[in-house]
């Protein structure tokens, strides 16, 4: 199961297009690879899930950001 879930996890970082489609994908996966572990060993299905939430809040937190600067920008 280690190996399954180190081999999920290098899939994921060298099937990423660029550094910034894994935005958020990688520490998602280790979390979530953790926490399925413990409920009832689900590493991989949690992995899966920890990459896709991960990046969603990334792509969520970099777009807030980006907002803020324009707005920023505009007050001045």
């Amino acid at each position: 199961m280690k190996h399954t879930a180190a081999l999920l996890v290098a899939t994921l970082v060298l099937g990423a297009e660029s550094a910034a489609d894994a935005h958020g994908c990688i520490k998602g996966a280790v979390v979530g690879g953790v926490v399925g572990h413990i409920a009832h060993h689900h590493a991989l299905l949690g992995a899966a899930a920890g990459c896709v939430i991960g990046h969603h809040l990334a792509a969520k937190h970099e777009r807030e950001q980006r907002l803020a600067q324009e707005r920023a920008r505009h007050a001045r």
